[in-house]
């Protein structure tokens, strides 16, 4: 049996708690494997629904780094074939379906992306592989064995589809078909175990019913917590909060600084390498008033901004965000989006805020600004000129013409 060097109990203690919901069949059961150092083989599978890799990936990212400087096998899975597909997770009506040109050019830059975290060369490097190499090449009869592991009671349980279902909304084959096809990529890796968010527990655990019945092996599943607003939103592209791979520090700084203070401490533990201890104590310093909230937050995007960037670069965006409030500027670092002439505020913000009506709804809360003027009542106002907008307390871009 293949040997990965043993965590001692302090780091494995460390692993198996922080950030993690649940883990199947139980903690025990990896709690042994990564003690006496039995390697195992894991994947997180990722599916480009969108051209950049975003804050919530890095909670995940952090785990495999670990097991990777461990000696573990890591394997990270494009779903180019499961993209084309659309995962219903979460979701209140059926995704849009994507092309195979639209996914590949999506997963263009993730392994890239992924990097800043894993390492894909030397003696133990993650593996890129893609779930089409195998999920293409079923066929019909292939797919209804499958789906022979699987009851409709079963898919029913999910939660999006129980809502659907009591609203009188479609549920489209296909998407019932997801969690086997996501299960089947388990099987056609021959893995160990598998990592993700919690919201992915339900495709995860189909993975491991498929192991038991057609390997006669345990799959271990790791369940991580999900970065999420208050309310419980995710963040992500369709809040118009996600903070991306390809942020520029200064954007990173702004966005994370207008995070609500309720997702502090939460944030630490899943995007950060701060101590569990040192997160207490920030904890404790908010609720008894000793430490300014907004004093932590800039703590946390420092420690974030250096996962992509220098420390150096970090305290450039700290600064520049800094001197943007005292003087009433335009930070000295600040994204720009290119449009032509006489295009609507609306449409100009929307990909930056994820959507036309996320636009609109950000100019009627009174959210929009020009910095140093007045703010923008009107979602389709056209832009003649070049102008540096502020978004909410901490966001900034500029619109430059063509």
């Amino acid at each position: 049996m293949a040997k990965a060097r043993p965590m001692d109990a302090p780091a494995l203690e460390e692993f198996l708690t922080r950030g993690i919901v649940s883990v199947y069949p139980s903690r025990d059961f990896l709690h042994k494997k990564l003690l006496h150092g039995e390697r195992v083989r894991l994947y997180l599978g990722i599916d480009p629904t969108g051209p950049t890799l975003h804050l919530g990936h890095t909670a995940v990212l952090l785990k495999l780094q670990e097991l990777q400087k461990f000696g573990h096998e890591i394997i990270l899975l494009i779903g180019d074939f499961t993209g084309m597909v659309g995962d219903p997770t979460d979701k209140s009506a059926a995704r849009r379906r994507l092309t195979r040109a639209d996914v590949l050019a999506n997963a263009k830059k993730y392994k890239k992306q992924a990097s800043r975290f894993l390492s894909f060369s030397g003696k133990n490097s993650v593996k890129l592989l893609h779930n089409s190499k195998w999920l293409s090449k079923l066929n019909f009869e292939q797919v209804l064995d499958l789906s022979a592991h699987f009851t409709v009671q079963q898919l029913m349980e999910r939660d999006m589809f129980q809502v659907r279902h009591k609203e009188q909304k479609p549920i489209y084959l296909h998407e019932f078909l997801y969690p086997l096809l996501q299960g089947y990529d388990s099987v056609a890796m021959d893995v160990d175990g598998e990592i993700g968010g919690n919201d992915q527990t339900f495709n995860m655990l189909a993975g491991r019913t498929l192991m038991k019945q057609l390997k006669g092996k345990e799959k271990f599943v790791i369940a991580m917590k999900l970065l999420t607003d208050p309310s419980g939103k995710k963040m992500g592209k369709t809040e118009g909060n996600m903070v991306t791979f390809e942020d520029s520090p200064a954007d990173m700084f702004g966005k994370i600084m207008s995070w609500p203070d309720e997702m502090i401490v939460s944030a630490f533990e899943l995007l950060t390498k701060v101590s569990q201890s040192e997160i207490e104590v920030v904890q404790k310093g908010m609720a008894e008033r000793s430490l300014n909230p907004r004093d932590a937050k800039a703590r946390l995007a420092l420690e974030i901004i250096k996962h992509f960037y220098s420390a150096g670069e970090a305290e450039k965006a700290q600064e520049s965000f800094e001197k943007t409030f005292r003087e009433g500027k335009a930070p000295d670092s600040i994204s720009e989006i290119k449009i032509a002439k006489n295009t609507p505020l609306m449409f100009a913000l929307a990909k930056r805020l994820g959507s036309n009506s996320r636009v609109r709804q950000r100019v009627q809360q009174g959210a929009i600004s020009e910095i140093g003027g007045e703010k923008i009542s009107d979602p389709l106002f056209p832009i003649t000129r070049d102008m540096d907008l502020r978004i909410g307390s901490h966001e900034f871009v500029r619109l430059k013409i063509m």
